[in-house]
């Protein structure tokens, strides 16, 4: 499977590599505008408009190789074997462990737990003001 998942992928990276070649030779749709009115050469090695016609078929030939194997890598990509159950059957359960407050934060005066000193002792009530 590996093998064959590095063939299509090997087939896409070329594919993609050869439609780049191709679109940055291909001319542009005005380009040829001077030519026909006889400002510039049209000679190029399949003549006048053939090399438009063959490096726009080629290009889509190549966008529809490189779509596939887009597709054939998306798919084998996901057809992993399914589990019987969850990922988190197999997972080992360890007991809790105690907590300790150990932290600096219980030993700021401020942060003292609610009914007891920064000293940790318990809080009294205050006496009465007469």
């Amino acid at each position: 499977m590996n093998v064959l998942m590095t063939v299509i992928l090997v087939v896409q990276m070329l594919s993609a590599l050869a439609m780049i070649g191709l679109v940055l030779v291909q001319h542009g749709k005005g380009a040829d505008m001077g030519a026909a009115f006889g400002s510039g050469t049209s000679g190029s090695l399949f003549g006048a408009s053939g090399g438009a016609n063959f490096l726009s078929r080629t290009t889509a030939v190549l966008a529809a190789v490189f779509f596939a194997c887009t597709l054939a890598l998306a798919y084998l990509g996901n057809a992993r074997p399914q589990a019987s159950g969850s990922v988190l059957e197999g997972a080992a359960v360890l007991p809790a462990a105690p907590v300790q407050d150990n932290s600096t934060a219980s030993q700021i005066p401020g942060n003292a737990p609610a009914g007891t000193h920064a000293s940790g002792a318990p809080a009294t009530p205050a006496a009465p003001i007469k």
